[in-house]
């Protein structure tokens, strides 16, 4: 009798070990599966990185290195060029102004929305979208009168903030999006006004926090978008980052200072996201 029910435990108790092996099997080899796929993007996009900052620290013969170039960079000083810095200081304003429009003109319409209007947001969707069906190119035959009425008042470059804008809003809209599915909006603000906050109050102190990361992810995108942008700016006759690069990559010479200022460009963006990511997961943690 006791070898029948110790068969039969036995019995009873395979079934449940055996998914549970399999669920850590399959566990594992996804594990495993990540790491393949991020070793190989790793790579393709490390290497390129690593042979560009080879080849701006070679030197002028061949097998020596030097940090000319990157003293340049550092210098700010390129013959029959205007200073790198004032392209820096008006992309980093651009990217600031880019980002607090963009979440004024999106975060309140799409609460407002999802709490008033839900038959308008497939419209909203498919204007928020539009931009991204539209090459940069026809953007810039479409807002050059614009701007060429804009030029006649002495405007700086920080008025490429309207171009960016329109850009920007496909990726700021999507991660917006993701945010306010993951929290029952309707809830939080009945709840908000029956305690007698204001509408302003339940957006800025009750709907935000709850979707601070896709708002920082809106930023991360727009940051990006700004910090990278070339064609519009290029053919506005306005002068960022990427326009200041192109014309020290067109008027030097020298090919380790082509490399250098890419390389730099690289390295500034992706620090200055990284910087933004960061800081949103530690106010977060702190909220939490």
């Amino acid at each position: 009798m006791a070898a029948v029910t110790s068969l039969g435990e036995s019995s009873l108790d395979r079934p449940a070990e055996r998914p549970r092996g399999m669920q850590a099997r399959r566990r594992r080899r996804l594990n495993l599966f990540r790491y393949l796929v991020f070793t190989v993007f790793g790579l393709f996009f490390i290497l390129p990185l690593l042979a560009m900052t080879r080849f701006s620290l070679e030197g002028r013969t061949l097998g020596t290195w030097s940090l000319t170039a990157w003293k340049q960079i550092v210098s700010y000083s390129f013959p029959d060029l205007p200073p790198l810095l004032p392209a820096i200081e008006i992309t980093l304003e651009l990217a600031v102004i880019s980002c607090v429009i963009v979440l004024v003109l999106l975060v309140p319409t799409m609460v407002w929305i999802r709490l008033r209007v839900q038959w308008l947001s497939r419209i909203f969707e498919f204007l928020c979208l539009l931009p991204l069906t539209i090459p940069a190119i026809i953007l810039v035959v479409g807002l050059a009168p614009i701007y060429n009425f804009i030029r006649h008042y002495e405007l700086s470059a920080l008025m490429l903030f309207w171009a960016y804008v329109i850009l920007a809003l496909p990726y700021a809209y999507r991660a917006l999006s993701a945010g306010l599915n993951a929290i029952d909006v309707p809830t939080l603000s009945e709840a908000a006004r029956s305690l007698g906050a204001s509408w302003f109050t339940v957006i800025t102190r009750v709907i935000v926090p709850n979707m601070w990361q896709s708002i920082l992810n809106a930023t991360v995108l727009t940051s990006a978008l700004v910090l990278g942008e070339f064609t519009i700016a290029y053919l506005l006759l306005y002068t960022n980052l990427q326009v200041e690069l192109f014309s020290i990559s067109r008027n030097t010479p020298n090919a380790s200072v082509i490399f250098s200022t890419s390389v730099a460009s690289l390295m500034f963006a992706f620090a200055l996201l990284l910087i933004l990511s960061f800081a949103g997961r530690r106010r977060q943690r702190g909220r939490g």
